[in-house]
Parts: C-alpha cells; structure tokens; sequence
C-alpha cells in the first residue's frame, strides 16, 4: 500500500502548560544547554506523573488537529537539547562554561571533562509511553551530535571533530534503542549547522551519518534559524543545506515560512523527503488553511508532493496552547486542500 502523499507532522516540541513549568521563566532562558530545574512547578516526587498527564494533553492536541506523526511534545524537557545533553559521561554540567550563544547573548553550556559516554537509556521511557498512548505514528528527537559540540567547551578531546564524533556514537546507542521501543521516525536536531557553516562543511555529514549507522526506520535531520521567540530577523536562504542531500537521513526538516524561504533551495535536497516548514512561529495569528496550502504550492514548485512532509517551522513550546492547536489544524487543512487538488 502507497504512502499517503503530504502527511502532517511537528518538529518535536508543543506547549507545556503553565500549571507545569514557570513559562516566563522558560521564555527568559531561551534555550537551556545544562539543567533548568527551577522551570519545574511541580515538586521532584511528582514530577513524573505530572510531566506524563501534560504529555498525554499534547498527544491528543496532535491527534484532534489531524496530525499524522506525532511526538511526546517534548513536555518532559526543558530544551530541546539539554535532556539528553546533560545525562552523559564525560560532561560537566554543575561547573558551566560561558560563551556566546546563537543570539550574541552569553549563555551557559557544559564542559566535557571525559570521554563521552551513554551509560544508560535516556528517551526510552518517553518513546513507550508515546507508544502506548496513540494509534498514530510517533517521531522522537535528539539534539545532534554537531550541535552538541557547538554548544559545549572541549576539554577533553582537543578536536571538535573527535569531540562531534564521540557525541555521535553516543547518539546511535539510543537512536538504535528508540526504534526498538516503537518509534517510527528518529529526528536529530542540528540547528548549529546553520550558525556554523565553516565547520559544519568539514564534519557535519561524517558525525550525522556515524549517529544514525543502522537505523532500523525513518530518520530526519531538523535545521532551523532558531526559535522565533528568540531570533526575530531570519536570512531567506541557509548557508548550509546542499550538503545534506549527502547524508544517510532519510528526510530533511527546514524551517521556511517565517524566513520566507526561497523554495528554489529545496531543489539542492534530491532524493531526499522534505518537511517543510509552513507554520510562522513568529506571528500569533493562526494562518487559514488557504495560506498554508500556498506554501505548499510553493514548495511543489521545486518538490514532487510525494516527496513533501508539511510541518510547523520549529518546536511549538513558546506559543500558547490555543494558538498552537489552531495553528496545527490548519496546518492539517492546507494539506487537505492540496490533497484534494491532487486528486483532481
């Protein structure tokens, strides 16, 4: 049986509620790279449950709006990097280094004092209880391992390269464990290759291949510019993306609506499936159905449906709820107008 053509899905984080987390304080730190625990309203001895009842709001958010893969919202974490950043060995995260962040403003980061290490299983809980809770397809993400090493102080390794590719074995352990768990798709995130492109064309490819060596499913790979809630002026075009065409993951997520991307750039991704960003996490205003099925118009221009995924630009988590769900049923409706149209 085909696959359907244009499926829905999310970058990986929805809203986590104000009951769970002090959401200006989450706003203020944006993101965290070593632990945020004061972000937690909740008591440690509840924390679990309480981070499991939000998860399962976001999952049935997903599923009413219509999307067709969906994550655990990313509810459990403070980032989207630092819950698996911060659990391995060989990282020191209670005595940080300070250095610039994508924004220019300071920011604390770990420092890798050991060799890098995944003693033990870090999202496993995350993807079965996703699994048991939804009918859907899941996706689960990880930060990647070259963002990793951007956004850490080496030590230890005295290579960036050496320090990227520790980071991406460490990466293959749990992306191998995650699919044996449920998950259907495995995404690593890698906004850092944007930010760094110099670099990123010297090794990124060698450690995102290393990460996802014997994936038993999907795999994606997610650029972006940064959380709209952040960077507010976005380039229309990345200084790192055909190069990606060459690595082993199966799909390519890029945000596109808020930098107004030209969607000539997605060309450069053949053989590739593309989600593509068409949710502007900048603006409030939730877009009808019409203007999200434009973009995807405008996508088809450069990409055959059948290679197509549509998604929001990035991670959901500093909209509000509501607009968040609106957002994503019109993702799901512009899909529909285009799905129809196909079918003449």
């Amino acid at each position: 049986m085909s696959e359907p053509v244009l499926k829905t899905t999310v970058v990986g984080s929805y809203v986590q509620p104000d009951w769970l987390v002090d959401r200006e304080m989450l706003k203020a730190i944006v993101p965290p790279r070593v632990r945020a625990h004061d972000i937690w309203r909740i008591p440690a001895d509840h924390l679990e449950e309480a981070q499991d009842a939000a998860t399962l709001a976001a999952i049935r958010d997903m599923e009413r709006a219509g999307i067709d893969v969906i994550t655990d919202g990313e509810i459990r974490r403070e980032s989207y990097s630092n819950r698996f950043a911060t659990a391995l060995e060989g990282v020191d995260i209670d005595h940080p280094a300070e250095v610039p962040g994508r924004s220019g403003r300071p920011i604390l980061v770990p420092r890798v004092t050991g060799p890098i290490r995944r003693s033990t299983p870090i999202e496993i809980r995350d993807v079965e209880f996703l699994r048991a809770n939804t009918n859907q397809e899941i996706k689960i993400t990880l930060p990647g391992p070259f963002t990793m090493t951007q956004t850490a102080v080496d030590e230890f390794y005295g290579n960036d390269e050496a320090c990227a590719m520790a980071y991406a074995e460490a990466v293959n352990e749990e992306v191998l464990e995650l699919f044996a768990a449920g998950a259907n798709v495995v995404q690593i995130d890698e906004p850092w290759m944007q930010a760094k492109p110099q670099e990123a064309k010297r090794y990124a490819v060698k450690v995102i291949n290393r990460a996802l060596e014997g994936a038993a499913g999907t795999t994606a790979v997610h650029m972006c510019f940064g959380y709209a809630h952040a960077v507010k002026d976005k380039p229309n075009g990345y200084s790192f993306l055909p190069e990606l065409a060459n690595c082993n993951a199966d799909q390519i997520s890029i945000e596109a609506a808020q930098p107004g991307l030209d969607p000539a750039a997605l060309g450069a991704l053949k053989g590739k499936k593309i989600v593509v960003g068409v949710l502007d996490l900048s603006d409030e205003t939730v877009e009808t159905p019409e203007i999200v099925a434009e973009r995807i118009r405008a996508a088809m221009a450069y990409v055959p449906a059948e290679q197509l995924l549509v998604a929001p630009d990035c991670g959901m988590k500093y909209l509000s709820r509501d607009v968040a769900f609106g957002k994503l049923k019109a993702m799901a409706g512009g899909a529909a107008i285009i799905r129809d149209e196909l079918l003449g």
